[in-house]
Order: C-alpha cells, then sequence, then structure tokens
C-alpha cells in the first residue's frame, strides 16, 4: 500500500536550511582539504579509465584491463559485521579485480528476495550509514535516529580503509552511490525516510525520493551525501562511481541520474583525480540513445545472451554486466554468462556471491536451494579461469568477430569470439541443448600463415589439445570432444617461436 500524499511544508531557515548550508560547507572544506593532501596524488597511477586505444576496455596501472570477478552482495562496509579485509584477501587469491559497494542510503531487511544471510541487511544495531546518528531513539533498525546535516567519520574511516585494502590487493570498487526502494520494507529502513531522521526531511512516497522536484526534500542530502564521498575517494585510485543500481525501478528519473553524474563532476574538478561514472541501464539489454557525456560505462544486469554489448558497441564505451542471478545457483548459467559477455566484448563482468556472508567472509557459506543466485570457491576458481585466458591475449587490440569460422558450428551452439585478424583469436562455444559428449569440425578462413591452436577447459584452463596448422594449405580444425562448451586460441606463430 502506498503511502499518503505528504502535506505541502515550507522550509525555514532556522529550522532547514542553516543545517543544510554547515553540511554543505564542511562538505566543501573537506574538498579543499582533499586538494591540498592529494596533490601528491596525481605523481602516482591515475585512476581507473577507458582504454586510449580501445574505449571498450579500461586502463588501469599502466596495465589493459578486463574486470572479471564474483563478489558479495554490496553490504561490506555498512554491515559492521562484516570482515571485508579476510573477503578482499579471497578476491586477491583468484586474481578476481572487481566488488561493488553500497553506500548505505539503502538497506535491505532480513529476508529481502529470499537471501539467506543477506550482507546487505545488516543485525540490529550493526548497520553505519554516512549520516550520523542524533541522540533521539527510534531508527528502525535498532539505535538513534540519523541526522542527514551530520556525517559519521566513523564510516568514512571504515569506507576509505575498505578501498585503501581493495587497492593493495588490486581489486577496482564500484562505489555504487544510490538504490531505489522496491517496497516500503527498504523504504522503512532507510535514514532518508523522515521516520528515520531527525531533520524533518523525507516525508515523501518512496517513489519520488529520486526525483529533482518531489523529492521532500532530500536533493540536497543527495548532493552532499556524493560531494562528500567523491571528496573522500578522491585518492584512490581503484575506483569509479556508479549514480544508482536499478534505477529503472522505483521511480528514479533520468533527469535525476544526469544531476548526480553532474554533481560528481562538478565536485572532482576542483581535485586532483577523475574518475570514471557508471550508468546502470536495464535488466538484460537495451539500446543506449542520447547517453549522457558524463558517462562512460554502461553496466546492465542479467545480460546473458550479451545482446547488451553488440547493441550498444558503437558507443565506444565500457559495456558491463553487474550483477547475476535468478538462475538457480548451480555453476553453469553463471560461467556461461561470464565466457559469452566477455568474449562479445564486454568490459566487465560481477557474479553476484552469495557465498560471502557474515562468518564466511572467504566464500564457503552454504546457502539453501532457495538462493536466489550462486557463488563458491570452485565457481570463483573457475573465473580465474576467464581471466587468465582473456589476460593471455593483447586483447585491446581485438574487437567481437566471428566471421572467421565459416562453418562446423551446430545449429544450437553459441559462439562468441574476439579477433584480432591475421594475429589472434579467442572463441567460446556453449551448447546448452546437448548434455552429450561432442567435437566440432571448423572451417576457418584466416589470412595464409602458421598458427598456434589450442583448445582449453573452462574448467580448468588447461590445454586439452594443441596444434600447428598452416592456412592455406589446412583450413579446417579438429576439436577434442568436450561437454557442452570449450575454448579456443589461435594465435599467428612467430618465426622465433
Amino acid at each position: 500500500m502506498k503511502s499518503p500524499k505528504p502535506k505541502t511544508r515550507r522550509f525555514t531557515a532556522s529550522h532547514d536550511v542553516n543545517p543544510l548550508l554547515t553540511n554543505l560547507l564542511k562538505t566543501l572544506l573537506a574538498i579543499l582539504c582533499s586538494t591540498v593532501a592529494l596533490t601528491a596524488a596525481s605523481a602516482k597511477d591515475p585512476p581507473l579509465s577507458l582504454h586510449p586505444d580501445n574505449p571498450h576496455y579500461f586502463l588501469w596501472r599502466g596495465q589493459p584491463t578486463v574486470l572479471i570477478t564474483s563478489a558479495e552482495h554490496y553490504g561490506a562496509v555498512v554491515n559492521l559485521d562484516f570482515d571485508y579485509a579476510t573477503y578482499l584477501q579471497e578476491l586477491e587469491k583468484r586474481k578476481l579485480n572487481n566488488t561493488r559497494l553500497f553506500s548505505g542510503a539503502y538497506v535491505e531487511p532480513i529476508g529481502a528476495f529470499k537471501i539467506a544471510k543477506n550482507t546487505l541487511a545488516p543485525l540490529l544495531k550493526r548497520f553505519i550509514a554516512p549520516w550520523a546518528r542524533s541522540d533521539q531513539p527510534g531508527y528502525a533498525n535498532g539505535g538513534n535516529k540519523f541526522d542527514l546535516t551530520r556525517w559519521d567519520e566513523n564510516y568514512f574511516q571504515r569506507l576509505r580503509d575498505f578501498v585503501e585494502q581493495a587497492g593493495r590487493r588490486g581489486v577496482v570498487v564500484e562505489m555504487n552511490l544510490f538504490c531505489p526502494f522496491y517496497s516500503e520494507s527498504q523504504w522503512e529502513l532507510s535514514p532518508q525516510n523522515a521516520r528515520n531522521n531527525i531533520n524533518d526531511i523525507g516525508n515523501v512516497e518512496r517513489e519520488k525520493v529520486y526525483t529533482l522536484d518531489q523529492n521532500g526534500g532530500l536533493l540536497a542530502v543527495h548532493d552532499a551525501m556524493t560531494r562528500k564521498i567523491v571528496a573522500e575517494l578522491n585518492e584512490f585510485d581503484n575506483l569509479y562511481f556508479e549514480i544508482c543500481n536499478e534505477p529503472y525501478f522505483g521511480g528514479v528519473t533520468i533527469d535525476w541520474q544526469h544531476h548526480i553524474a553532474e554533481v560528481i563532476v562538478e565536485t572532482e574538478s576542483a581535485l586532483p583525480n577523475q574518475h570514471l561514472i557508471s550508468q546502470n541501464i536495464g535488466n538484460g539489454s537495451q539500446r543506449i540513445t542520447n547517453p549522457h557525456p558524463a558517462i562512460s560505462i554502461f553496466n546492465f544486469h542479467y545480460a546473458s545472451p550479451p545482446t547488451a554489448v553488440a547493441e550498444n558497441y558503437a558507443l565506444n564505451k565500457a559495456i558491463g554486466d553487474n550483477e547475476t542471478g535468478f538462475k538457480g545457483t548451480e555453476d553453469t548459467h553463471y560461467r556461461m554468462e561470464a565466457w559469452q559477455f566477455i568474449l562479445a566484448g564486454g568490459a566487465l563482468y560481477n557474479n553476484l556471491d552469495y557465498s560471502f556472508v557474515v562468518g564466511h567472509e572467504r566464500g564457503d557459506f552454504e546457502y539453501p536451494a532457495e538462493q536466489p543466485g550462486g557463488g563458491n570457491p570452485g565457481f570463483r576458481q573457475q573465473m580465474t579461469v576467464l581471466h587468465d585466458f582473456i589476460n593471455s591475449f593483447e586483447f585491446v587490440r581485438m574487437k567481437p568477430d566471428t566471421a572467421f569460422i565459416t562453418a562446423g558450428i551446430p545449429e544450437k551452439m553459441q559462439v562468441y569470439a574476439l579477433a584480432e585478424a591475421g594475429q589472434q583469436y579467442a572463441a567460446y562455444f556453449f551448447d546448452s541443448d546437448n548434455p552429450a559428449r561432442q567435437s566440432l569440425s571448423l572451417t576457418l578462413d584466416l589470412p595464409s600463415g602458421e598458427y598456434d591452436v589450442v583448445w582449453i577447459d573452462v574448467f580448468s584452463g588447461k590445454p586439452t589439445k594443441s596444434e600447428q596448422v598452416k592456412l592455406p594449405a589446412a583450413q579446417t580444425i579438429q576439436s577434442p570432444e568436450f561437454q557442452r562448451e570449450i575454448a579456443l586460441s589461435i594465435r599467428r606463430k612467430l618465426f622465433n617461436d
């Protein structure tokens, strides 16, 4: 049931404006201090950026980069019981280089979406947010209400430590600033809800929160929080900002999204570093029209098949698949989704991994069958295989292309491939309809030359067959037997090999 429409109320300077102005001045002071303190940061590696030679990929710490991970459910900082150091060590161990983080503007109740031991649903009094607690009791999940005009320095200390530790372990953080409220149960827990703060701000229906003109006074809070987080994290190179998770739900307007992007750009214009900004476009696929110039990463959820990459490749930006789920708990679909997306030309894949929970930060929680997704140590090792495979190529020189395979693909088999004509080819084959072992006999159309051909097991990463072929004399290659899926590497043989 929707809440009744709030009565119109005029803010008075003494009650509303002064605290917000004070908060704004504090944020501007933080930006000034950051500018002074971070001057030396400009001499370090610049933040994650689009690769200048191929903006479909990233450049980070001097290296071409694809982001591949299987990461926790976004509560690593806001959940005080979560041991994020142990969690980040597991990502580093598996060569997984991305994690997604929610700011605290949104939090979930226990049991939401049937998630067992949800990291984004802290226990009573174990939620920390950007805003300080007041001296007045009454927050819906225990403890005092929030004061939206004051920051919680313990939160920002924890946030900065998380990003710093992630950077030391080679992990890029997606800092997701906002999230819509899917139901009243989430809105009832938000510090933005007037019932949870002492500022008489946010007395509004949840579908109006992320609008420019019907937000119940929350836009100034959004702006201030954005500026504060952006300023606090400016020194870090392992970071990009996502405006809002799934803004296609809950009444989030495109004008509000563009406004937040502009606040990020404006804030960083006075700071040493400028970070990439991500926009979450939709579930599955959608052709992007009139993109905002500040956006460099376009993220999708559940992007299988990876139509979103092909539909938006001409934008010359990074395309990501940064949330998976709702396909059971087994590995097969999520592994296939990862290989599909990256071999279709995607720059980012983040599997939502429910094995990371409080008390199981190494990712070994055995969740129930009803869990809305998967993740486990074995799956993360399979993502290591994908990481190693794509990084064995000079992928910046490649683009999506399956035309070099002219015959031999069964009717229902899916194939995705990257190619640099005459030099290097990477392909992934997946047959969801045939569980029996099978082999392929592929006809190739490659420029004349000698090539190393290697078939690779996507579970172990080990070659299952290797050969050298000389074209045009030999134009057909035979795979080993495999079940459902296999990867292929073809590289021109150099004379000094």
